[in-house]
């Protein structure tokens, strides 16, 4: 448990994770270890076992505020990156040191960048491995995701014409026209409900509209995310693109569609809402998207982890091996 406490110790949050990468390099060990630079000052880092026939995965980045890590004598480990994804990072070394332990070869572990803020160092990296599989560490309760939904973001901006508040007839808000927009995405778009992956959803960031009380809102920018389904994917994309107009500029950012993935025999799948790298990484026969956590707690100031889980998760991972062979 020390090593988990010292990964769990080191604020790497989003921006912040090339501190991380360079301790692990020196702490972990395994015959062949590289840092590979991303190309916006983070790392990624490969920790090889022979040539691989797994490659095991996950995450260095969190997303903040960074949460100090609090170990209970109840078997709970709570902190940012708990579950998401140091966790996963160290329940896929200590699998590794097993296998290595056993007299085994043949496996990698490769920790990347920038998940939470787009997968930049999964997409740096995309092409640069091949193997028969994929193991991609996320909370999933020990549970292999059989889907995945999809993601697609678009920034808008609405333009309004601005006036006195007090005579609103007089000009335009671009936070009504805001408003109006979001009304007719809940009312309108009318995604059908996927028998796999149920409803599409949506949130709103980056909300500004710096505007004085007492002034119409001449400007309203925000990002509207979107979680697909294989019912939904395409169907979001024609949407926004009606939508455009003179007042509302609407600039796709892209994403993921949604994916099945490979449960091994005697494992139960089930589908999850949220996204991984495991898109952006290609050259791999199957994938599969398991680990220890709950999604539940990720993103939370309450994230935690249970010991238990991680003994459990070490198991799969030998488990996961031992399928390839």
């Amino acid at each position: 448990m020390e090593l988990f406490r010292k990964i769990l110790k080191i604020d790497s949050t989003s921006g912040k994770e090339r501190e991380l990468a360079l301790k692990l390099y020196d702490w972990l060990e395994a015959p062949s270890k590289e840092l590979m630079e991303v190309g916006d000052g983070s790392l990624n880092l490969l920790l090889s076992w022979g040539q691989p026939k797994v490659v095991y995965c996950t995450h260095l980045d969190t997303v903040p505020p960074y949460i100090p890590p609090v170990f209970g004598d109840d078997g709970i480990v709570r902190g940012r990156g708990a579950c998401d994804a140091k966790g996963q990072i160290y329940s896929m070394y200590r699998a590794c040191k097993e296998l290595e332990r056993q007299g085994k070869s043949g496996f990698a572990l490769l920790l990347l960048s920038g998940e939470e803020t787009g997968s930049f160092g999964a997409k740096a990296f995309n092409g640069r491995l091949q193997a028969p599989l994929l193991v991609v560490g996320e909370p999933t309760e020990n549970i292999p995701a059989s889907a995945s939904k999809g993601t697609k973001c678009f920034d808008l901006t609405f333009k309004g014409k601005p006036f006195h508040s007090g005579y609103p007839e007089k000009g335009r808000s671009a936070v009504e026209m805001w408003m109006d927009f979001m009304i007719e995405l809940e009312i309108e778009s009318d995604f059908k409900k996927d028998p796999l992956l149920g409803e599409t959803t949506w949130n709103v960031g980056r909300l500004l509209s710096n505007n004085p009380q007492n002034v119409l809102s001449p400007q309203l920018s925000c990002t509207l995310y979107f979680r697909t389904t294989f019912a939904s994917d395409e169907a979001v994309q024609k949407w926004m693109e009606r939508k455009k107009g003179p007042d509302i500029n609407i600039v796709a950012r892209g994403g993921d569609a949604p994916a099945r993935y490979f449960v091994p025999e005697g494992f139960k799948g089930k589908s999850v809402a949220f996204g991984s790298d495991a898109p952006q990484l290609q050259g791999f026969d199957k994938k599969i998207i398991c680990g220890p956590g709950s999604i539940f707690t990720a993103h939370r100031d309450d994230e935690c982890i249970d010991i238990k889980d991680i003994e459990t998760a070490i198991n799969n991972n030998l488990k996961f091996y031992e399928s390839c062979d």
